[in-house]
């Protein structure tokens, strides 16, 4: 088994920390794993796009993800863009940041999944820059989407990289995304 995640974001929101964490998270249970960083020039408010491959066995596979089996969306306008959805597995994921109404067809047999990350944080105060920051809720949703990595590792590893109140505040956030996420019908 392997699993090849693609993240879609904007420069300042957390994609490549999102990338980062979700592969730690992955090894805090015993799996292999890598976090790929994709640069640019990007700027704050760019498309930024990042990689992570969660394996139980070695993974030998160095680069960039073509055809992920799951995307995690940070910003839904992002989903404008073609490329977004490009190379998704027939039977993928997509888990989208959405405040309403999704636009965005039923593919095949992809799964589709929402959660208002940008309200989560906006209510727990996880603000910088004036931006919501997103990332940690993002990723309470996509362990739930996926099913291989329990919530608790991605809190632990949160509470990790951030200590004291804003560890707190963005493991919270990521233990409230994984309870309100909703698969599409």
């Amino acid at each position: 088994m392997i699993y090849e995640i693609r993240f879609h974001g904007r420069g300042g929101q957390g994609v490549i920390t999102a990338a980062i964490l979700l592969a730690e998270a992955a090894v805090f249970e015993g799996l292999w794993s890598q976090a790929i960083p994709f640069f640019g020039a990007e700027r704050r408010g760019a498309p930024v796009v990042a990689f992570t491959r969660i394996s139980d066995k070695p993974i030998r596979i160095y680069s960039r993800v073509y055809n992920p089996d799951a995307i995690v969306v940070l910003d839904e306008k992002l989903l404008q863009l073609k490329s977004i959805l490009q190379g998704l597995k027939s039977n993928g994921i997509i888990v989208v940041n959405s405040s309403g109404k999704l636009k965005l067809p039923k593919i095949s047999s992809q799964r589709i999944f929402t959660v208002n990350a940008t309200s989560i944080a906006l209510k727990l105060g996880l603000v910088v820059a004036g931006w919501p920051v997103v990332n940690t809720a993002m990723l309470g949703a996509i362990v739930r989407a996926l099913n291989i990595i329990s919530i608790e590792s991605i809190e632990e590893c949160i509470r990790r990289k951030w200590r004291g109140e804003i560890g707190e505040k963005n493991s919270l956030a990521a233990r409230l995304a994984y309870e309100n996420v909703r698969e599409r019908e």
